[in-house]
């Protein structure tokens, strides 16, 4: 069974234990409310962090990186921002070439867009983050089910 996330709940501070679901976003168990869906994903988990019932947002970054840095802060913003539409998934590059290699990572930052396990873009470079959230919601509002 894959590995649980803790994720504080921004609402109320308590913190819980999300599993990968391909249905539902999580919510708080204490005060219910929709939690941003930050996650950390090495090769053996990546398959399943990346299946949920919203759009998965994939950072490709390393620890050395000044831009994935830079770009780090404004994802978990949008996470929090979208609780409930967005699942953020970070991939730290120097840990897990093999993923790097998979997804043809030739630069970092790489943000790549996924639905249901399938590409369907990416951006390279850091991105300012009113422009990243653009190229977000542009997705985001055509990806309603």
């Amino acid at each position: 069974m894959p590995e649980a996330s803790i994720i504080r709940c921004p609402a109320c501070g308590r913190r819980n234990r999300v599993r990968p679901a391909p249905r539902g976003v999580p919510r708080c168990a204490s005060c219910h409310e929709k939690l941003p869906w930050l996650v950390d994903a090495d090769a053996s988990s990546f398959d399943s962090e990346t299946r949920a019932s919203v759009p998965v947002l994939v950072d490709f970054w390393a620890p050395w990186c000044g831009p994935c840095r830079v770009v780090s802060p404004a994802l978990e913003r949008l996470a929090r921002a979208r609780a409930g539409q967005l699942k953020v998934v970070k991939v730290n590059t120097d840990s897990e070439p093999a993923l790097a290699q998979r997804y043809q990572v030739q630069g970092i930052p790489l943000i790549v867009l996924m639905r249901d396990g399938a590409e369907i873009d990416r951006r390279v470079g850091a991105l300012p983050e009113p422009q990243l959230a653009a190229w977000l919601d542009r997705h985001l509002s055509g990806a309603s089910r």
